[in-house]
Protein backbone atom coordinates (compact mmCIF):
# COMPACT_ATOMS: atom_id res chain seq x y z
CA UNK A 1 0.00 0.00 0.00
CA UNK A 2 1.85 2.96 -1.17
CA UNK A 3 1.98 6.07 0.91
CA UNK A 4 -0.59 8.12 -0.66
CA UNK A 5 -3.35 5.49 -0.24
CA UNK A 6 -2.42 5.46 3.43
CA UNK A 7 -2.88 9.27 3.86
CA UNK A 8 -6.14 9.21 2.32
CA UNK A 9 -7.17 6.30 4.59
CA UNK A 10 -5.41 7.98 7.76
CA UNK A 11 -7.79 11.34 6.12
CA UNK A 12 -10.70 10.25 4.37
CA UNK A 13 -12.11 7.04 7.32
CA UNK A 14 -12.13 9.91 10.15
CA UNK A 15 -14.04 12.34 8.41
CA UNK A 16 -16.49 9.77 6.72
CA UNK A 17 -16.85 8.66 10.48
CA UNK A 18 -17.73 12.24 11.29
CA UNK A 19 -20.08 12.83 8.34
CA UNK A 20 -22.09 9.59 9.25
CA UNK A 21 -22.00 10.70 12.87
CA UNK A 22 -22.89 14.41 11.65
CA UNK A 23 -25.82 13.01 9.58
CA UNK A 24 -27.30 9.92 12.09
CA UNK A 25 -27.51 12.57 15.12
CA UNK A 26 -28.39 16.05 13.82
CA UNK A 27 -29.67 16.96 17.54
CA UNK A 28 -25.98 16.08 19.40
CA UNK A 29 -23.93 17.13 16.59
CA UNK A 30 -25.67 20.70 16.53
CA UNK A 31 -24.92 20.79 20.32
CA UNK A 32 -21.52 20.15 19.90
CA UNK A 33 -21.03 22.69 16.68
CA UNK A 34 -22.51 24.97 19.53
CA UNK A 35 -20.76 24.65 22.36
CA UNK A 36 -17.47 24.30 20.61
CA UNK A 37 -17.92 27.53 18.98
CA UNK A 38 -19.04 29.15 22.78
CA UNK A 39 -15.82 27.82 23.38
CA UNK A 40 -12.84 29.14 21.32
CA UNK A 41 -12.24 32.06 23.53
CA UNK A 42 -11.20 29.19 26.22
CA UNK A 43 -9.44 27.07 23.84
CA UNK A 44 -7.78 30.59 23.10
CA UNK A 45 -6.24 30.92 26.21
CA UNK A 46 -5.36 26.98 26.35
CA UNK A 47 -3.13 27.63 23.33
CA UNK A 48 -2.12 30.72 24.68
CA UNK A 49 -0.94 28.91 28.14
CA UNK A 50 0.76 26.08 25.59
CA UNK A 51 2.37 27.87 23.48
CA UNK A 52 4.09 30.34 26.21
CA UNK A 53 5.25 27.21 27.92
CA UNK A 54 7.10 26.03 24.30
CA UNK A 55 8.38 29.21 23.39
CA UNK A 56 9.82 30.23 26.93
CA UNK A 57 10.80 26.69 27.52
CA UNK A 58 12.69 25.98 24.05
CA UNK A 59 14.67 29.05 25.10
CA UNK A 60 15.85 27.48 28.07
CA UNK A 61 17.18 24.88 26.09
CA UNK A 62 18.57 26.49 23.37
CA UNK A 63 20.50 28.38 26.34
CA UNK A 64 21.47 24.78 28.03
CA UNK A 65 21.73 26.74 31.42
CA UNK A 66 19.21 24.51 33.20
CA UNK A 67 16.21 27.18 33.82
CA UNK A 68 14.09 25.29 31.06
CA UNK A 69 11.77 23.83 33.51
CA UNK A 70 11.13 27.56 35.37
CA UNK A 71 11.12 29.24 31.81
CA UNK A 72 8.25 27.35 30.68
CA UNK A 73 6.28 27.80 33.82
CA UNK A 74 7.00 31.65 33.50
CA UNK A 75 6.10 31.45 29.64
CA UNK A 76 2.56 29.34 31.10
CA UNK A 77 1.65 32.28 33.62
CA UNK A 78 2.39 35.01 30.59
CA UNK A 79 0.70 33.01 28.11
CA UNK A 80 -2.52 32.65 31.02
CA UNK A 81 -2.65 36.24 31.19
CA UNK A 82 -2.41 37.14 27.46
CA UNK A 83 -4.95 34.32 27.08
CA UNK A 84 -7.02 35.67 29.87
CA UNK A 85 -6.85 39.00 28.58
CA UNK A 86 -7.78 38.00 25.20
CA UNK A 87 -10.36 36.11 26.01
CA UNK A 88 -12.36 39.34 28.07
CA UNK A 89 -11.62 41.29 25.10
CA UNK A 90 -13.32 39.10 22.99
CA UNK A 91 -16.15 39.10 25.38
CA UNK A 92 -15.91 43.27 25.19
CA UNK A 93 -16.22 42.42 21.10
CA UNK A 94 -19.16 40.52 21.65
CA UNK A 95 -21.27 42.88 23.17
CA UNK A 96 -19.38 45.90 21.00
CA UNK A 97 -21.74 43.41 17.85
CA UNK A 98 -25.07 43.40 19.67
CA UNK A 99 -24.67 47.28 20.56
CA UNK A 100 -24.64 48.04 16.84
CA UNK A 101 -28.57 47.47 16.84
CA UNK A 102 -28.82 49.74 20.16
CA UNK A 103 -30.27 53.57 19.39
CA UNK A 104 -30.00 55.53 22.43
CA UNK A 105 -32.94 58.47 22.00
CA UNK A 106 -34.00 61.41 23.30
CA UNK A 107 -37.87 60.57 22.19
CA UNK A 108 -40.55 59.57 24.58
CA UNK A 109 -41.22 56.13 25.85
CA UNK A 110 -44.25 54.60 23.43
CA UNK A 111 -47.49 54.52 24.73
CA UNK A 112 -48.17 51.03 26.62
CA UNK A 113 -51.36 49.62 27.36
CA UNK A 114 -52.40 48.45 30.69
CA UNK A 115 -52.19 44.80 31.66
CA UNK A 116 -52.69 42.32 34.60
CA UNK A 117 -48.74 42.10 36.70
CA UNK A 118 -47.52 38.51 36.17
CA UNK A 119 -47.45 38.01 39.38
CA UNK A 120 -50.81 37.81 39.24
CA UNK A 121 -51.00 35.88 36.41
CA UNK A 122 -48.82 33.55 37.34
CA UNK A 123 -50.46 33.17 40.86
CA UNK A 124 -54.25 32.58 39.05
CA UNK A 125 -52.65 29.78 36.95
CA UNK A 126 -52.86 26.87 39.99
CA UNK A 127 -56.25 27.47 40.64
CA UNK A 128 -57.62 27.40 37.00
CA UNK A 129 -55.96 24.00 36.82
CA UNK A 130 -59.42 22.21 37.15
CA UNK A 131 -58.43 18.58 37.32
CA UNK A 132 -55.06 18.56 35.54
CA UNK A 133 -52.37 16.29 36.89
CA UNK A 134 -50.20 17.97 35.51
CA UNK A 135 -46.84 20.81 36.35
CA UNK A 136 -47.28 24.05 35.18
CA UNK A 137 -43.64 25.22 33.09
CA UNK A 138 -44.46 28.45 32.11
CA UNK A 139 -46.86 31.47 32.01
CA UNK A 140 -46.52 34.05 29.06
CA UNK A 141 -48.95 37.18 28.73
CA UNK A 142 -50.16 37.52 24.55
CA UNK A 143 -50.59 40.72 23.84
CA UNK A 144 -52.56 40.03 20.51
CA UNK A 145 -55.08 38.92 23.01
CA UNK A 146 -54.86 40.04 26.10
CA UNK A 147 -54.21 37.08 27.44
CA UNK A 148 -51.76 35.00 30.02
CA UNK A 149 -51.01 31.99 28.09
CA UNK A 150 -49.72 28.64 30.45
CA UNK A 151 -48.29 25.48 29.53
CA UNK A 152 -48.89 22.83 31.84
CA UNK A 153 -46.18 19.64 31.19
CA UNK A 154 -47.67 15.64 31.89
CA UNK A 155 -45.92 14.04 34.41
CA UNK A 156 -43.96 11.21 33.57
CA UNK A 157 -40.70 10.43 31.72
CA UNK A 158 -41.37 9.59 28.19
CA UNK A 159 -44.05 12.23 28.71
CA UNK A 160 -45.06 15.31 26.41
CA UNK A 161 -47.25 18.61 27.33
CA UNK A 162 -50.64 18.27 29.16
CA UNK A 163 -52.69 21.11 28.61
CA UNK A 164 -52.37 24.64 27.61
CA UNK A 165 -54.54 27.19 28.17
CA UNK A 166 -55.59 31.40 28.23
CA UNK A 167 -57.22 33.21 31.12
CA UNK A 168 -58.17 36.58 30.47
CA UNK A 169 -57.31 38.39 33.81
CA UNK A 170 -58.95 41.74 34.13
CA UNK A 171 -57.40 44.91 35.47
CA UNK A 172 -59.89 44.71 38.73
CA UNK A 173 -60.94 41.33 40.12
CA UNK A 174 -60.15 37.56 39.15
CA UNK A 175 -59.92 35.70 35.56
CA UNK A 176 -61.35 32.16 34.52
CA UNK A 177 -59.58 29.82 31.90
CA UNK A 178 -61.80 30.83 28.86
CA UNK A 179 -59.51 28.19 26.56
CA UNK A 180 -58.46 25.30 27.30
CA UNK A 181 -56.84 22.98 25.04
CA UNK A 182 -55.28 19.21 25.22
CA UNK A 183 -52.21 17.72 23.96
CA UNK A 184 -52.50 14.53 22.08
CA UNK A 185 -50.80 11.43 23.85
CA UNK A 186 -50.08 9.57 21.15
CA UNK A 187 -49.51 12.05 17.91
CA UNK A 188 -47.91 14.85 20.04
CA UNK A 189 -45.71 13.38 22.81
CA UNK A 190 -42.59 15.58 22.76
CA UNK A 191 -41.52 18.56 25.39
CA UNK A 192 -38.31 20.55 25.38
CA UNK A 193 -37.38 18.46 28.22
CA UNK A 194 -38.15 15.29 26.81
CA UNK A 195 -36.20 11.96 26.40
CA UNK A 196 -35.31 10.47 23.31
CA UNK A 197 -37.87 10.74 20.70
CA UNK A 198 -39.95 12.42 23.02
CA UNK A 199 -37.39 15.65 22.86
CA UNK A 200 -38.81 18.51 20.87
CA UNK A 201 -34.95 20.00 20.55
CA UNK A 202 -34.86 16.49 18.43
CA UNK A 203 -37.45 17.31 16.34
CA UNK A 204 -36.66 20.54 15.71
CA UNK A 205 -32.99 19.68 14.61
CA UNK A 206 -34.17 17.12 12.36
CA UNK A 207 -36.22 19.89 11.13
CA UNK A 208 -33.28 22.49 10.75
CA UNK A 209 -29.78 21.82 11.87
CA UNK A 210 -28.01 24.62 13.72
CA UNK A 211 -30.78 26.07 15.46
CA UNK A 212 -31.41 25.92 18.92
CA UNK A 213 -33.16 27.98 21.62
CA UNK A 214 -33.19 28.98 25.61
CA UNK A 215 -36.40 26.62 27.36
CA UNK A 216 -37.17 30.12 29.19
CA UNK A 217 -38.36 31.30 25.71
CA UNK A 218 -40.78 28.25 25.45
CA UNK A 219 -44.46 29.02 25.56
CA UNK A 220 -47.94 27.64 24.47
CA UNK A 221 -51.39 29.43 23.66
CA UNK A 222 -55.05 27.57 22.98
CA UNK A 223 -56.24 28.22 20.02
CA UNK A 224 -59.61 29.02 18.68
CA UNK A 225 -60.25 25.73 16.99
CA UNK A 226 -59.09 23.80 19.76
CA UNK A 227 -55.02 23.08 18.89
CA UNK A 228 -52.71 23.96 21.87
CA UNK A 229 -49.77 25.84 19.88
CA UNK A 230 -46.15 25.40 21.50
CA UNK A 231 -44.22 28.40 20.14
CA UNK A 232 -40.54 27.64 20.18
CA UNK A 233 -38.52 31.17 19.33
CA UNK A 234 -35.38 30.25 17.35
CA UNK A 235 -31.39 31.60 17.13
CA UNK A 236 -28.18 31.19 15.06
CA UNK A 237 -24.51 31.64 15.60
CA UNK A 238 -22.50 34.18 13.42
CA UNK A 239 -19.02 34.77 13.58
CA UNK A 240 -15.93 32.44 14.26
CA UNK A 241 -13.80 34.06 17.11
CA UNK A 242 -16.70 36.72 18.27
CA UNK A 243 -19.32 34.45 17.69
CA UNK A 244 -23.25 36.14 18.65
CA UNK A 245 -26.36 34.93 18.25
CA UNK A 246 -28.84 36.13 16.21
CA UNK A 247 -32.68 35.05 15.62
CA UNK A 248 -33.96 32.30 13.47
CA UNK A 249 -37.33 32.34 13.13
CA UNK A 250 -39.76 30.18 15.47
CA UNK A 251 -40.84 26.19 15.74
CA UNK A 252 -44.94 25.99 16.01
CA UNK A 253 -45.77 22.41 17.47
CA UNK A 254 -49.17 21.49 17.25
CA UNK A 255 -50.11 19.55 20.28
CA UNK A 256 -52.90 17.79 18.19
CA UNK A 257 -51.48 16.67 15.40
CA UNK A 258 -47.49 16.46 16.55
CA UNK A 259 -46.84 18.84 13.53
CA UNK A 260 -44.05 21.22 13.27
CA UNK A 261 -43.30 24.11 11.42
CA UNK A 262 -40.72 26.73 11.49
CA UNK A 263 -41.31 29.83 10.37
CA UNK A 264 -39.96 33.41 9.90
CA UNK A 265 -43.08 34.76 9.17
CA UNK A 266 -44.46 35.24 12.84
CA UNK A 267 -47.14 38.11 12.26
CA UNK A 268 -49.97 35.53 13.35
CA UNK A 269 -48.44 34.56 16.28
CA UNK A 270 -50.35 36.18 19.34
CA UNK A 271 -47.17 36.34 21.83
CA UNK A 272 -43.59 36.98 21.43
CA UNK A 273 -41.65 35.43 19.00
CA UNK A 274 -38.58 36.97 19.51
CA UNK A 275 -36.43 35.33 21.67
CA UNK A 276 -36.20 37.09 25.36
CA UNK A 277 -33.04 35.52 26.05
CA UNK A 278 -31.62 37.23 23.02
CA UNK A 279 -33.05 40.76 23.99
CA UNK A 280 -31.61 40.40 27.35
CA UNK A 281 -28.30 39.65 25.81
CA UNK A 282 -29.00 42.55 23.79
CA UNK A 283 -29.87 45.01 26.75
CA UNK A 284 -27.00 44.31 28.33
CA UNK A 285 -24.50 44.47 25.80
CA UNK A 286 -24.99 48.64 26.89
CA UNK A 287 -22.10 47.59 29.35
CA UNK A 288 -20.04 47.97 26.09
CA UNK A 289 -21.11 51.58 25.43
CA UNK A 290 -17.56 52.97 26.51
CA UNK A 291 -14.00 51.38 25.73
CA UNK A 292 -12.84 48.60 27.08
CA UNK A 293 -11.72 48.98 30.37
CA UNK A 294 -14.85 51.13 30.69
CA UNK A 295 -16.48 47.53 30.36
CA UNK A 296 -14.25 45.53 32.81
CA UNK A 297 -14.65 48.14 35.56
CA UNK A 298 -18.21 48.75 34.78
CA UNK A 299 -18.19 52.29 34.40
CA UNK A 300 -20.66 52.41 31.20
CA UNK A 301 -24.17 51.29 30.05
CA UNK A 302 -27.08 51.12 32.20
CA UNK A 303 -28.55 47.74 34.17
CA UNK A 304 -31.69 46.37 36.08
CA UNK A 305 -32.42 47.94 39.15
CA UNK A 306 -31.78 46.11 42.42
CA UNK A 307 -34.69 47.45 44.14
CA UNK A 308 -37.15 44.40 45.43
CA UNK A 309 -40.16 46.23 44.38
CA UNK A 310 -40.46 44.33 40.98
CA UNK A 311 -37.80 41.58 42.16
CA UNK A 312 -40.56 38.91 40.85
CA UNK A 313 -40.16 40.14 37.20
CA UNK A 314 -37.63 43.17 36.88
CA UNK A 315 -37.24 43.13 33.25
CA UNK A 316 -38.52 42.56 29.83
CA UNK A 317 -42.05 43.24 30.50
CA UNK A 318 -43.93 41.71 27.73
CA UNK A 319 -46.94 44.81 26.70
CA UNK A 320 -48.19 45.97 23.67
CA UNK A 321 -47.00 49.42 21.95
CA UNK A 322 -49.88 50.34 19.54
CA UNK A 323 -50.90 46.69 19.41
CA UNK A 324 -47.75 45.58 18.55
CA UNK A 325 -45.76 43.48 21.75
CA UNK A 326 -42.44 44.45 22.70
CA UNK A 327 -40.50 43.95 25.66
CA UNK A 328 -39.39 46.83 28.40
CA UNK A 329 -36.76 47.20 30.86
CA UNK A 330 -36.66 50.11 33.49
CA UNK A 331 -32.82 50.54 33.64
CA UNK A 332 -30.68 52.29 36.01
CA UNK A 333 -27.15 53.75 35.76
CA UNK A 334 -24.27 51.11 36.74
CA UNK A 335 -23.28 51.78 40.72
CA UNK A 336 -25.21 52.47 43.59
CA UNK A 337 -27.48 54.66 41.31
CA UNK A 338 -31.24 53.63 41.69
CA UNK A 339 -32.87 56.70 39.80
CA UNK A 340 -34.55 54.66 36.49
CA UNK A 341 -32.43 57.07 33.81
CA UNK A 342 -33.22 55.19 30.92
CA UNK A 343 -35.91 52.79 29.62
CA UNK A 344 -34.80 50.02 27.12
CA UNK A 345 -37.65 48.75 23.80
CA UNK A 346 -37.44 45.66 22.22
CA UNK A 347 -39.81 44.41 19.84
CA UNK A 348 -41.31 41.11 21.10
CA UNK A 349 -42.09 40.43 17.28
CA UNK A 350 -39.71 40.68 14.37
CA UNK A 351 -39.56 38.96 11.60
CA UNK A 352 -36.26 38.37 9.35
CA UNK A 353 -32.98 37.06 10.55
CA UNK A 354 -30.90 40.14 11.99
CA UNK A 355 -31.00 41.74 15.02
CA UNK A 356 -33.93 43.42 16.26
CA UNK A 357 -33.50 47.41 17.38
CA UNK A 358 -33.04 48.02 20.68
CA UNK A 359 -34.57 51.79 21.17
CA UNK A 360 -32.76 53.38 24.55
CA UNK A 361 -35.15 56.09 25.88
CA UNK A 362 -33.34 58.56 28.16
CA UNK A 363 -36.00 60.16 30.56
CA UNK A 364 -36.41 63.96 31.42
CA UNK A 365 -36.99 64.21 33.80
CA UNK A 366 -34.84 61.40 35.20
CA UNK A 367 -38.00 59.28 37.40
CA UNK A 368 -36.84 58.18 41.23
CA UNK A 369 -35.78 54.66 42.04
CA UNK A 370 -38.57 52.45 41.91
CA UNK A 371 -38.37 51.80 45.86
CA UNK A 372 -39.35 55.32 46.43
CA UNK A 373 -42.29 55.38 43.83
CA UNK A 374 -43.43 52.23 45.82
CA UNK A 375 -43.03 53.98 49.11
CA UNK A 376 -44.92 57.18 47.47
CA UNK A 377 -47.85 54.89 47.13
CA UNK A 378 -47.96 53.06 50.14
CA UNK A 379 -48.39 56.39 52.27
CA UNK A 380 -50.52 58.09 49.88
CA UNK A 381 -53.17 54.90 49.89
CA UNK A 382 -52.72 54.07 53.00
CA UNK A 383 -56.65 54.17 54.29
CA UNK A 384 -57.70 51.70 51.56
CA UNK A 385 -59.35 49.25 53.54
CA UNK A 386 -57.05 46.14 54.84
CA UNK A 387 -54.51 48.09 53.40
CA UNK A 388 -52.06 45.77 55.69
CA UNK A 389 -52.89 42.45 53.62
CA UNK A 390 -52.13 44.65 49.99
CA UNK A 391 -49.34 44.44 48.29
CA UNK A 392 -48.01 46.91 45.41
CA UNK A 393 -47.35 44.44 42.01
CA UNK A 394 -45.03 45.80 39.06
CA UNK A 395 -44.54 49.31 38.83
CA UNK A 396 -43.78 49.27 34.95
CA UNK A 397 -43.61 52.30 32.22
CA UNK A 398 -46.74 53.39 30.71
CA UNK A 399 -45.22 55.63 28.36
CA UNK A 400 -43.65 59.24 28.16
CA UNK A 401 -42.84 60.20 32.24
CA UNK A 402 -45.36 57.60 33.07
CA UNK A 403 -45.68 54.56 35.37
CA UNK A 404 -48.39 52.23 36.39
CA UNK A 405 -48.68 49.70 39.24
CA UNK A 406 -51.05 47.37 40.24
CA UNK A 407 -52.84 46.98 44.13
CA UNK A 408 -53.95 43.37 44.95
CA UNK A 409 -54.20 40.63 47.55
CA UNK A 410 -51.97 37.54 45.80
CA UNK A 411 -54.76 36.61 43.15
CA UNK A 412 -57.34 39.25 43.32
CA UNK A 413 -56.70 42.96 41.50
CA UNK A 414 -58.41 45.33 43.20
CA UNK A 415 -56.74 48.54 42.02
CA UNK A 416 -54.28 50.49 39.68
CA UNK A 417 -51.94 53.21 40.74
CA UNK A 418 -50.89 55.77 38.00
CA UNK A 419 -48.05 58.79 38.19
CA UNK A 420 -44.97 60.79 37.26
CA UNK A 421 -41.87 59.07 37.58
CA UNK A 422 -40.17 62.04 39.17
CA UNK A 423 -43.30 61.77 41.42
CA UNK A 424 -43.87 65.71 40.97
CA UNK A 425 -46.88 67.56 39.75
CA UNK A 426 -50.63 67.43 40.76
CA UNK A 427 -50.88 63.49 39.61
CA UNK A 428 -47.51 62.44 41.37
CA UNK A 429 -50.07 59.61 42.14
CA UNK A 430 -53.35 58.43 41.11
CA UNK A 431 -55.83 55.85 42.57
CA UNK A 432 -57.81 54.39 39.59
CA UNK A 433 -60.52 52.14 39.05
CA UNK A 434 -61.03 49.12 36.65
CA UNK A 435 -61.92 50.87 34.08
CA UNK A 436 -59.64 53.79 34.69
CA UNK A 437 -61.75 56.39 36.03
CA UNK A 438 -59.99 58.27 39.48
CA UNK A 439 -60.84 57.74 42.39
CA UNK A 440 -58.53 60.20 43.52
CA UNK A 441 -54.97 61.84 43.32
CA UNK A 442 -52.53 61.70 46.39
CA UNK A 443 -52.67 61.35 49.91
CA UNK A 444 -55.72 62.24 52.21
CA UNK A 445 -53.23 62.79 55.31
CA UNK A 446 -53.52 66.95 56.73
CA UNK A 447 -56.39 67.35 54.05
CA UNK A 448 -59.73 68.53 55.14
CA UNK A 449 -58.95 67.99 58.99
CA UNK A 450 -57.48 64.56 58.65
CA UNK A 451 -54.37 63.54 61.15
CA UNK A 452 -52.23 60.95 59.70
CA UNK A 453 -51.50 57.39 59.57
CA UNK A 454 -53.99 55.22 61.03
CA UNK A 455 -56.07 58.61 61.75
CA UNK A 456 -57.27 59.34 58.50
CA UNK A 457 -60.04 57.31 56.15
CA UNK A 458 -62.32 55.12 57.39
CA UNK A 459 -64.16 51.71 55.07
CA UNK A 460 -63.83 53.31 51.10
CA UNK A 461 -61.04 55.52 49.94
CA UNK A 462 -63.45 58.50 49.76
CA UNK A 463 -65.39 57.89 52.74
CA UNK A 464 -65.67 59.60 56.13
CA UNK A 465 -62.81 62.18 56.34
CA UNK A 466 -61.53 62.83 52.76
CA UNK A 467 -62.66 65.91 50.68
CA UNK A 468 -66.24 65.53 49.26
CA UNK A 469 -65.42 64.08 45.40
CA UNK A 470 -65.80 66.29 42.39
CA UNK A 471 -67.13 65.47 39.00
CA UNK A 472 -70.53 63.85 37.64
CA UNK A 473 -72.75 62.55 40.54
CA UNK A 474 -73.51 59.58 38.14
CA UNK A 475 -70.02 58.88 37.71
CA UNK A 476 -70.02 57.98 41.48
CA UNK A 477 -70.29 54.92 43.57
CA UNK A 478 -72.35 54.28 46.08
CA UNK A 479 -70.59 54.76 48.61
CA UNK A 480 -68.94 58.44 47.66
CA UNK A 481 -72.58 59.65 46.82
CA UNK A 482 -74.00 58.50 50.36
CA UNK A 483 -71.02 60.05 51.94
CA UNK A 484 -71.09 63.19 50.30
CA UNK A 485 -74.96 63.47 51.35
CA UNK A 486 -74.31 62.86 54.70
CA UNK A 487 -71.27 65.65 54.83
CA UNK A 488 -73.92 68.20 52.93
CA UNK A 489 -76.67 67.33 55.33
CA UNK A 490 -74.35 67.66 58.03
CA UNK A 491 -72.70 71.01 57.06
CA UNK A 492 -76.70 72.16 56.19
CA UNK A 493 -77.32 71.42 60.06
CA UNK A 494 -74.94 73.15 61.47
CA UNK A 495 -74.87 76.59 59.52
CA UNK A 496 -78.95 76.79 60.81
CA UNK A 497 -78.04 76.29 64.17
CA UNK A 498 -74.88 78.53 63.64
CA UNK A 499 -72.93 76.02 65.51
CA UNK A 500 -69.98 75.47 62.39
CA UNK A 501 -66.72 75.91 63.11
CA UNK A 502 -64.42 77.83 61.26
CA UNK A 503 -62.07 75.94 58.65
Amino acid sequence: MTRTVKTLLAVGVPAAAIACCAAAAPYYTTIAVWELRSCLPLLGVLAAVLVGAVVFGAVGLARDNDLEGILAVAGAVAGLGAGILWAAHTSYEQDRTYLSSIRVTSDPVPTLAARAPFQVGEAQARPNLGDTSGTIVDTTYLPGEDRYATLVERRGWLSGYEVAYTQHIPLQGRGEADRKCGFDRDRAGARVSGYFGHNLGRLISEKQRWVRFDSGDVYAYCQSDGHPIVVVPLKRQTGVWVTTERPAGAALYDGQTGDLTITTDTAGIPGPSYPLSLAKTQREATAASGGFWDWVFGRAGWETSDDETNAENSSEFTLSAGGSPVYVTPLTGRGSATAISVVAVVPARHSGLSLAPVSVHRMSPVWVSLKAIEDKIRADYQDIPNWQNIHVYEVSPSGGNGWVATLGTGQNVLYRVSGTGDLRGDKATCLLRADGTTVRCGTLAGVGGNGVGTQYGTDTPGGQGSPPPAGDLRRMSDAELANLQQRVAAEAACRLAKTCKAG
